[in-house]
């Protein structure tokens, strides 16, 4: 089932991102277009045992996240793939990873402290 990401009414772009991928298809995409380079909708759909229609439904969530950008010429849509959106979430993941890093360290040094202390 494709998931829709329009119901927030101004989500922030982090928030589309980390929605558009929470999709195991979406990212089965997403790696498909990083690895092979732009393709056609219908060679897009051509992978996966479901419809064009739910395809293509799934492209607009991640264009509409900014992970893909479509060009069209005549009756041709190529897709292609946008990796911005996903740095700004590794670049979130890592923020993330220092306050953990941080508190860990914090625990550690408490925990190390009892051990003396006793």
């Amino acid at each position: 089932m494709v998931e829709r990401i329009d119901s927030d009414p101004a989500p922030d772009r982090l928030s589309l991102t980390l929605k558009a991928v929470g999709d195991p298809t979406r990212r089965a995409i997403l790696t498909h277009l990083a690895q092979e380079g732009p393709a056609r909708v219908t060679d897009i759909a051509a992978r996966f045992d479901t419809s064009l229609n739910a395809v293509s439904k799934h492209i607009m969530v991640l264009e509409k996240a900014g992970l893909l950008i479509r060009r069209t010429k005549w009756r041709e849509h190529m897709i292609e793939v946008q990796l911005e959106p996903l740095a700004q979430a590794f670049r979130w993941f890592q923020d993330l990873r220092s306050i953990w890093d941080l508190r860990l360290d914090a625990l550690e040094a408490h925990l190390t402290k009892e051990e003396t202390d006793d």
